[in-house]
């Protein structure tokens, strides 16, 4: 908690998927082994000293980043009490939320009821697809395609996802978003994914590139959390980068937008020199680049 004579604060910055090491159930969703920071350690070198300072290295044996005899921080690990594994579990048990059941994944792609309703209401010719697949290589492998038909490609993850990609040539951003709210009223009750998420990306064969313009249709979360009892309390809630998305912006007083980590650190910095009172809740994004 920062204070000074007029406010307190508590800053928290989420760098989304860094994890360090597997839960205990990771196998069960197909995460066995799982360690982003000790991989990422092991494989290349790394400085981290101001991280080291407060005591990453402390927490568990890291290559490069030894621990330090007195940490500037607290330190620990933690694991997740909900059942579940994706963004939106993570971020509402962050903010008081415990699920005991988990948000539906789909390991064999999407039942062909839910893509013969999407096609219906929203009006594309047809969808590409429909796997488990990085966003990055899918757009690689089907863009050619998308580009050619005018089919959006739709995947998902191992996390509770309906993802939609679209070349913002053949199907403009704002079509884009209309496409993704349409399928938000479809995947409802045992179909309702945590997360309906808008892909656009730009570029030629062999050369696309994802542009900053996703965003992300949240299921609204209970109101019984964290963020709405600050900010019915008189506090401020300020949500930098895609904070406000995941909670469907319950709660939240301030959004300050952050498509990349630098945005989000600049609007991070921005919020703590402005006279707030509350919470700052900011999300490194650039972390998890594989979705």
């Amino acid at each position: 908690m920062n204070q000074s004579s007029s406010f307190e604060r508590i800053t928290l910055i989420v760098l989304d998927s860094l994890g360090a090491g597997e839960m205990p159930d990771a196998a069960a969703w197909g995460d066995a082994g799982s360690d982003t920071l000790g991989h990422i350690c092991a494989s290349r070198a790394v400085r981290l000293p101001n991280l080291q300072r407060w005591g990453v290295g402390n927490i568990r044996p890291l290559a490069d980043v030894p621990p330090v005899e007195n940490p500037r921080a607290v330190y620990g690990r933690c694991a997740l009490r909900s059942n579940g594994k994706d963004t939106t579990t993570g971020h509402w048990e962050m903010a008081g939320i415990v699920l005991e059941e988990a948000f539906p994944t789909y390991p064999q792609g999407f039942p062909a009821d839910i893509l013969a309703r999407f096609v219906a209401e929203t009006g594309v010719p047809g969808v590409l697809g429909n796997v488990p697949a990085s966003g990055t290589e899918i757009i690689k492998e089907l863009g050619a395609e998308h580009v050619r038909t005018g089919r959006p490609i739709v995947y998902t993850s191992a996390d509770s996802v309906f993802q939609i990609a679209a070349h913002e040539e053949i199907i403009p951003v704002a079509r884009l978003y209309e496409i993704c709210e349409t399928a938000r009223n479809i995947l409802r009750g045992e179909h309702e994914v945590g997360r309906v998420i808008a892909r656009p990306f730009i570029g030629q064969p062999g050369s696309f590139t994802r542009t900053e313009n996703r965003h992300d249709y949240a299921v609204p979360p209970p109101r019984e959390n964290l963020l709405p009892m600050l900010s019915e309390g008189g506090l401020d809630v300020v949500a930098v980068g895609k904070i406000a998305s995941i909670y469907d912006s319950m709660g939240v007083t301030e959004d300050l937008p952050g498509k990349n980590n630098n945005q989000s650190i600049d609007q991070t910095i921005h919020a703590l020199r402005a006279d707030t009172r509350g919470l700052i809740f900011s999300n490194l994004v650039d972390f998890n680049v594989i979705g």
